[in-house]
């Protein structure tokens, strides 16, 4: 059987979350991050929604040929975006969050909102791995204090994408010893 493709969770906020970044900034990131896992051959995990990062990164990820899912909160497909190849409908709410931590290979966090900062919680109670990509000083040493072997914070898109490289090899490494 051919090896998984590794899913990399993007999380930021959507236009309902409180910023303190202009949302544009986050908008640009998430799309640049987007096409780069798409060009990895990685698939693109988010939110779902037609707004804010979660578009944002299924945008790029689809102008870069890749496979995007999208873990929905209502019961039914109707904010979806439209660069979501597989939509989830959960009918979850905000516990979708958990999903979208659980089913994340490492998670991405693009910015912070209330949203985001649950889903990152999330991923590091179930010890995957995040990275942190402008986000304020505050939450990167919050969630660092939590567990530091688990949090990376990255200066930019490039360095997001280091910091996953490694973390899948390491994780790949892993799975073959066991």
């Amino acid at each position: 059987m051919p090896p998984r493709k590794p899913i990399v969770g993007v999380m930021g906020p959507g236009k309902t979350e409180v910023r303190t970044e202009p949302v544009d900034k986050h908008v640009d990131l998430a799309m640049e991050l987007g096409k780069q896992i798409a060009s990895h051959g990685w698939l693109l995990l988010t939110g779902g929604r037609n707004l804010g990062v979660m578009d944002a990164a299924c945008r790029g990820a689809k102008s870069a040929g890749g496979t995007t899912i999208g873990i929905l909160p209502g019961p039914d497909a109707l904010d979806v975006s439209d660069a979501v190849d597989i939509p989830i409908i959960t009918g979850l709410g905000s516990a979708r969050d958990n999903v979208n931590a659980l089913s994340s290979s490492v998670l991405v966090a693009v910015g912070m909102g209330p949203g985001t900062a649950a889903e990152v919680a999330l991923a590091l109670k179930a010890r995957k791995p995040v990275i942190l990509l402008a986000t304020q000083p505050e939450a990167e040493k919050f969630f660092q204090s939590l567990d530091a072997s688990l949090v990376h914070v990255a200066a930019d898109v490039e360095g997001a994408i280091t910091h996953v490289k490694a973390l899948l090899a390491a994780k790949e490494a892993a799975e073959a010893e066991a």
